[in-house]
């Protein structure tokens, strides 16, 4: 066998070492999808979105949530740290603040402070002059990972969610990947400095949204395409129940219109590939040790849906 053989095989031999035994750190879970449902009826394709103004188009990288002041200002937080203050035309005034982390869901309390869900850092607190406060960063000694998206009730009262105890954004794709129910929806108590675990085992807890009137929560599990609903009021409260399951993508965000709409972003679509895999967990592994770019990954798609 010559030289060149050899080596042919002898860098096979340690690639096929490397796919099947590297150490990855995830067990993902055996589990059935659903069928993904046609896009037909409501889920329907338009051409509405094509009519939308953008706005900030060149001041950073991924926005995942906006906030409104009371003057009508709109507050938008970047992947670099850095939270952008608009005015009402969408003209950017300035950096607000820098958590130094990646802020991502936003809301204002009823005293005017920015109450920020950032991934890194935690539930953090910016009053109207930037100064940071960090509220809480665990609960029940499990320190967040992945602090996702808030909303403030009407009585004050913080709900957010940790999409993940286990793994940072940086590796979301390990917890999409492992399927296995890490996500947290928590609440923060101003008056008490205390936080509570209302829902754990959920499948990245993505988006939430109170209720105008404060009577439930809705949060998104984006790797079971569906929405949960808590109740906070009335003889179900404490429990929960699947309010709309089986979308044609991954749920990420979610807005009350303040009255009786609730908008969720999908921002990708379902990939039969990484479905077709979902009781095959070893295969799982073996594709989170190759490279990111030849990962499979769902198909980019602007999608608002009403509910």
């Amino acid at each position: 066998m010559g030289k060149q053989k050899k080596t042919i095989l002898v860098f096979i031999g340690l690639l096929l070492v490397y796919l099947l035994f590297w150490p990855v750190d995830a067990d993902p879970a055996v589990w059935q999808a659903q069928t993904a449902p046609e896009m037909k009826g409501e889920f329907e394709p338009n051409d509405y979105l094509q009519d939308v103004e953008i706005l900030g188009l060149n001041d950073g990288i991924g926005p995942e949530d906006i906030a409104v002041d009371e003057a009508g200002n709109m507050y938008a937080g970047y992947e670099d740290g850095r939270i952008i203050k608009y005015d009402v035309h969408g003209n950017s005034l300035d950096v607000f603040v820098n958590t130094k982390g990646r802020p991502l869901g936003m809301d204002f309390d009823s005293e005017g402070k920015l109450i920020i869900a950032d991934a890194d850092k935690g539930l953090l607190c910016a009053d109207q002059d930037g100064n940071l406060t960090t509220l809480t960063t665990e609960v029940d000694g499990i320190p967040f990972k992945l602090t996702d998206d808030v909303d403030v009730a009407a009585d004050s009262k913080i709900y957010f969610t940790d999409a993940s105890s286990r793994y940072g954004i940086h590796d979301y794709r390990l917890d999409l990947m492992a399927h296995q129910p890490y996500g947290r929806l928590l609440e923060y108590d101003p008056e008490t400095k205390t936080t509570t675990t209302l829902l754990s085992g959920l499948y990245f807890a993505n988006g939430i949204a109170v209720s105008p009137e404060g009577e439930f929560i809705l949060v998104n599990e984006t790797s079971k395409y569906r929405v949960k609903k808590y109740w906070l009021k009335g003889e179900n409260a404490g429990q929960s129940e699947i309010l709309i399951d089986n979308l044609p993508g991954f749920p990420d965000g979610i807005s009350s219109n303040g009255k009786n709409i609730y908008w969720i972003a999908i921002p990708a679509l379902r990939k039969e590939i990484i479905e077709n895999l979902a009781d095959k967990p070893f295969v799982r592994k073996i594709i989170l040790r190759l490279p990111e770019a030849l990962q499979p990954a769902p198909d980019r798609y602007g999608f608002v849906l009403g509910i």
